[in-house]
Parts: structure tokens; sequence; C-alpha cells
């Protein structure tokens, strides 16, 4: 049965945030909510976890997971951005934008697109992701908490309990939600592809 985590949206309190983030630590799955829209997290290396998102939303190797960042210094880890990219995402950021980047020897091979070579990465402009991302000290691996065959995502977090109680380790409920998933971009090729148009308003990529 999954930890249900009640979090202040402005002021989230530090011990919440402490255990929700020890949770991750110890290999928890979780369902968190961002500046788009709810999402599912875990830790980098967490195998488990990753096979449990993809049986959750019913994945194929071709799909982009996302690396959720505190800022651009912990981006800058894991994927390569140059001079000109670099503009284009701080002016973007924070943010409901996800962007595709070629990786970084530091992102597991099991989460790269198989041929590019690529991984998703964003910063949210949400004020309980950032403490959980603060707290944590390094990316949350995140997909859009969208289920397979439905075109929105879940934006309540007592109905994600309800759903997915048996299948995720802990819901984080602060009320404060997007509910739309992030505009992706991709820059692997150079130039700014929209791939998927969403909450972020794509016309600055366009």
């Amino acid at each position: 049965m999954a930890k249900y985590f009640d979090v202040h949206p402005r002021n989230p309190q530090q011990r919440t945030i402490g255990s929700v983030v020890e949770s991750i630590r110890s290999g928890a799955l979780i369902a968190y909510p961002t500046d788009s829209c709810f999402a599912l997290g875990c830790r980098l290396g967490n195998r488990d976890g990753i096979a449990r998102i993809r049986s959750i939303r019913n994945l194929d190797d071709q799909h982009h997971f996302t690396l959720v960042c505190q800022d651009f210094a912990q981006m800058g880890q894991f994927v390569r951005i140059d001079n000109d990219v670099f503009r284009s995402l701080k002016a973007a950021t924070p943010g409901s934008y996800t962007f595709i980047l070629p990786a970084t020897r530091e992102v597991p091979r099991q989460l790269l697109h198989p041929k590019k070579k690529t991984v998703g990465v964003r910063i949210p402009d949400h004020v309980v992701t950032q403490a959980l991302l603060a707290e944590l000290g390094e990316p949350l691996l995140s997909s859009t908490l969208l289920m397979p065959g439905e075109d929105e995502p879940m934006t309540q977090g007592w109905e994600i309990k309800e759903r997915l109680d048996h299948v995720i380790d802990a819901v984080v409920d602060s009320g404060d939600c997007g509910t739309e998933p992030t505009t992706v971009v991709d820059f692997s090729g150079g130039d700014a592809e929209i791939v998927r148009r969403g909450a972020g308003d794509p016309a600055r990529f366009e």
C-alpha cells in the first residue's frame, strides 16, 4: 500500500520532504506533482522503479525518460549542451518544457534512447518538486503519469493513490499541480524540433 504525503504547496514541511526523499533513496517509486502534471519518479539507478514505470505506462524501449533536475549545474552532468542551445534553454527555464539532448556517460544505458543515445531533461517551476530535488541532491528519473489509452493525466493525489496503490510506493500531494504534460523540444540534431506541444509555450522554439 502506497504512503500518502500531504505537502503544503508554498511552504513544504521539511520533515515531510525528508521522509519522501528517504523513501526514494530506499528504492521507492513515487507519484509527485510538477508544474505540468503529476509524474512517476525514482532514483537513476533504481532498476525496479524503471521497470515499474515501463509497466504502469506500457512503454517501449523508444520512450525518452526524463531527468528532472534542480538547476543547470546538475543538468550539465548528464547532457551535453552547446552555447546556442544553452541560451535557448536558459530563456525557457524553469518551466513546463522537456528537452531531448545527447547524454553523457553519467546516464545509465537503460535510460537512453537505443539509437540516438539521448535523454530528456527538465527544470520544473514548482515549489514542492524543487524542495524534493534540493533534499535529494540528484535528479529524479521521471515519466509523465499518463495511463495507457488515456488522453489526459490524473491530477488528483487521492485518485492516483486509489488507482496505483499496489504498484507505487508513495504519493506526494500538494494540491497544486499542472494539468497538461510538458512541451517536448528535441535539440539532439542541433536545431529545435517540437516533439509534443504541451503546457510550455512552443512559439519560442518555432
